[in-house]
Parts: C-alpha cells; structure tokens; sequence
C-alpha cells in the first residue's frame, strides 16, 4: 500500500481494530494444464498452445471481529456444475469449520482454460475438471491456515470502458453475437461500471488479500492461441507482482456484455489502473459479524419450438458467418438442442447464495446474468453496498430478463447455453433479494 495509505491506517487506529478479531488468509494453487485438453468457451473443440499467465484456484477465508468466518474463491475456467462444486465446498468445509452456507466458489469465465462443462460441441474434460476442485479445497485450507490479523479496506471503484452491453440491435432486427458491427444500430441493455475493491491489510500496512468485480465477459489473450486467465487475471497477477498479496477477480453479471474495443493487454491495463487507483482510495469498514445464508432454488427447464429455434439459428448464421463455417455451427445447436430436448419442462435445482461482511453485501448466483439483473438485485437490496458475483456455485446457462427473450439472440437461443425458462432470472433475482433481507433482519 501507498505510504500515505499506510499513515491512515496507523491514524486511525486500524491496526488495533484488527487485533480484536479481524483477520484474512490467502492462497492459490495452480491448475495444471496441457496442450491436448480442449478449451472451453468455443462453439468447437479447439485447442490451445502454450500458456501465459497462471490458470488458478484463489481463495480467500476472512475472520470477523466475533470469529465468524468465510472464504471466497475465484477459479479460472468457463464454469463449473455442482458435482463438483457442491463435494468441494463439503470438503472445505470439513477441513477448516467454515460453514457450508458462508463458503462460495466462483468462477472467472475466461475462455481460454479447458473445458469444465459440457455446452457446445465437446463435452467437459473430466479429469481437469475434477481437479479444480481438489485445488478449490487446497487453495482454501492454505488460506485458512495463513488467517492472521487483517483490517478489511473498502472502496467503490469505476470502470467504464472497458466492457459494453454487447447485445446490439441490428439493422435487420436481429441481435448482435458474432460476424460484423457495421450495421449496429443500439445497445438493447445497460453496462454496470461497477468496480468494487475489497482489501485485507496486514498491521504493516500490506494486503494479504485484495478482491475485485468487474462485469463484463472474460474474453481475450495477450498472446494468440493461448491459455490464459484473460485479461482479468492477467491484470490481477500483475498487481500481485507490485503490490503482494493474493488478488482475485470474481466475475460480476455478465451475461449480456462483452469487450468488443479493445485488445488484451489494454484492457488488462485499464482493469489494473482502476484496481490500483481504488485500492490507494480504500477506507477502512467495519467487520464486527459476517451472516450468510444458501438457498436452493428450483428452476425449469424451458419448453421450445424446434423449428422456431432452428430457423432463427439457420438466418442468423448464414447471414453472419462466412461459409462453410456456419454449418458447424448450425449443426452445434441442433445437436444440443437434441440433447435439450427430452428434459423440457422438468425441475432443475441450483444455488443462490448471500454474504454479508459487516455492511458489505455479495450476492452468489449460478447463471451467466444479464446484467440488468444483476442492476436489479443492488436496487432491491438492504444493503448500500451490494455486489453479484455470477457463475457461483453452479452453472445454469444464460440467463436471460423476461423482455430479452422477445428481442432473441444467441443468449435466447434453446440449447445447453441456455436451457432454462423465461422468468428464471427473475426468480433468482427475488430469491437472493429474499437471503439478504433476512440476513439484514
């Protein structure tokens, strides 16, 4: 930390706050990857090159002046399911004493690691997926033995170029996803510029942990053809190098925005700076408590026309794609939706999640949000302070607000990126809206 960041501390008595109770540990542990997986994140089954950057499990256990505790982790692949997650979070669990409710895991969504769910064409690498949870469970026991005194520094950050609702009206009616921009006529939906920083520093003014939420997909590689943690990961790395500390980014509700402007490395730069500028301006909160709470939530599976769903993949395709690429993709999604198919209409369980540090509110939620979801959940809360961390403890596709379904689009189309029903994102909106009035009661 900055020096004058370190003369605040000690003015304000931070450092005694922290020997009351107070405390953080941090680590992570490497996922171990190799060149024949195939990546997650593609409509095939590519394959990538090399590396750059580290993939990782980042956990983050943090201890209340009253010595209730939880642990945060960021894992750098697409998403994971609840097989894995669920077993992982029983096993930190039973190794550390953090109940099961206060533990979330949460995935960065880089696009650039292997397979870890089954969506387009290629299944999940299994033995990398199963692994990722193993290091989940070490990474948090490492961190739960590194608890020392911390005091939790808070601020509010920004960043606003780098991301945008990448969901574009089209000039034919249609909804931007892949092919040219040139016809664009208006984004469909907002872009949340949020960028909360939260930092656990040490008596000597060091951050043991620091983490951060930005919204916007985790796309893009510094090098071509590479694994990579993104730009995201690559920035928090970078700040590790500078600063110390363990840094962790959480993805935010992203569903409906990309970054279409800029290269990697730029956003990787822009994404440091803001972190940077935030942590310098980080003030001290309080932690006296730390209440959370899970919730399983029944959704469904949606119903869907298959001729309706093929036609509208089939236009959008031959339109957009040069030839004879869009044939793959065409037959991608019939496939899946063939696979889709028998499950219509049954129950589909998930997790929504709420923890609350101090006055600092976070929000868990399974899906790849749309961000006006996500909007919607900070309007609705309690709490000033409340951040969604998506792609948590779960994964249930895309998932869409009711009025998106009507504009179409690559995020409304039926198949394993988005298989449940219109008006799932707003049950979990109301779901987790619900965990955290109870917790605020």
């Amino acid at each position: 930390m900055a020096a004058a960041g370190l003369l605040f501390l000690e003015m304000t008595g931070v450092a005694a706050m922290a020997a009351d109770g107070v405390g953080a540990g941090a680590a992570a542990r490497a996922l171990e990857a190799t060149d024949d997986l195939v990546i997650g994140g593609g409509i095939g089954p590519g394959k990538a090159v090399g590396q750059e950057g580290e993939l990782r499990a980042s956990a983050i256990v943090v201890r209340a002046e009253d010595g209730t505790k939880a642990c945060l982790v960021a894992c750098d692949v697409l998403m994971l399911e609840r097989d894995i997650l669920d077993a992982a979070a029983k096993e930190v669990q039973a190794k550390t004493g953090i109940p099961f409710d206060h533990i979330l895991i949460n995935c960065t969504h880089t696009h650039h690691a292997p397979s870890t769910v089954t969506v387009h064409g290629y299944r999940r690498e299994e033995a990398f997926s199963r692994q990722v949870g193993e290091k989940v469970v070490a990474a948090a026991v490492a961190a739960n033995e590194r608890l020392a005194p911390a005091s939790l520094m808070f601020r509010r950050g920004e960043e606003s170029s780098v991301g945008k609702n990448s969901r574009l009206l089209l000039a034919d009616g249609t909804i931007f996803w892949v092919g040219s921009m040139a016809d664009a006529v208006r984004p469909t939906g907002p872009f949340d510029p949020d960028l909360p920083v939260l930092a656990f520093v040490r008596p000597d003014g060091k951050p043991e942990a620091v983490l951060f939420n930005h919204s916007t997909h985790t796309i893009g590689t510094a090098k071509p053809g590479v694994r990579s943690p993104s730009f995201y990961g690559l920035a928090a790395q970078e700040l590790e190098k500078e600063r110390g500390g363990t840094f962790a980014f959480f993805e935010g509700a992203s569903g409906s925005t990309h970054n279409l402007d800029l290269k990697a490395p730029e956003a990787a730069f822009r994404i440091k700076a803001a972190v940077a500028d935030a942590l310098d301006r980080a003030r001290p909160r309080p932690l006296p408590t730390i209440r959370a709470k899970r919730a399983e939530v029944t959704l469904k599976y949606r119903t869907f026309d298959e001729a309706a769903e093929d036609a509208a993949v089939v236009a959008y395709c031959t339109k957009r794609q040069p030839a004879p690429y869009h044939e793959g993709t065409i037959a991608v999604f019939r496939e899946s939706r063939k696979v889709l198919a028998p499950k219509q209409g049954r129950d589909r369980k998930t997790w929504v999640q709420a923890i609350v540090l101090g006055d600092l509110a976070i929000v868990g939620v399974p899906a790849e949000f749309f961000t006006t979801l996500g909007q919607e959940i900070k309007r609705r809360s309690p709490y000033r302070d409340t951040f969604v961390f998506e792609l948590a403890n779960d994964y249930v596709g895309y998932t869409p607000d009711a009025p998106a379904y009507d504009k179409g689009g690559y995020q409304t189309w039926a198949g394993l990126h988005s298989f449940v029903a219109r008006g799932s994102g707003e049950a979990l909106v109301d779901a987790a809206v619900g965990l955290l009035d109870e917790l605020h009661k």
